[in-house]
């Protein structure tokens, strides 16, 4: 199994690619009213800076910056992803559930890059 490493810093700002587990799926664009609700959500429990973002049909890129004293993107990550899917079941979407039963409308995982200096963060904006 492949082992990831996390770059957890303390306020750091940091580039996401976040995806739904079908890319063919228009699910992020189809829903984006309730995707920026589930943003809010979550940004009132715990929050974040969003620096920039850009949602395409069937992923997203974010750009977030932490708060000084914490450095927990991936519960952040997992609420938004939970809120989005939870707000579609509750619309009455029909979402397929992988054999453990956990939603398959995400990929399990996301890719972030930690942004290291204004430079790095310029070139990753450009990216978004």
């Amino acid at each position: 199994m492949v082992q990831y490493r996390r770059n957890f810093i303390p306020g750091g700002t940091y580039f996401f690619t976040v995806t739904l587990a079908d890319r063919r799926s228009n699910a992020l664009v189809d829903h984006v009213g309730v995707l920026r609700s589930a943003f809010e959500v979550v940004r009132g429990a715990r929050p974040f800076a969003i620096d920039a973002i850009v949602v395409l049909p069937d992923h997203l890129h974010a750009v977030l910056t932490l708060p000084t004293s914490d450095a927990d993107f991936s519960s952040r990550w997992r609420r938004i992803k939970g809120h989005f899917s939870s707000a579609l079941i509750e619309a009455g979407l029909h979402l397929r559930r992988r054999p453990n039963g956990d939603l398959g409308l995400w990929q399990r995982r996301f890719w972030e890059h930690t942004i290291r200096d204004d430079r790095d963060f310029a070139l990753s904006l450009k990216d978004v």
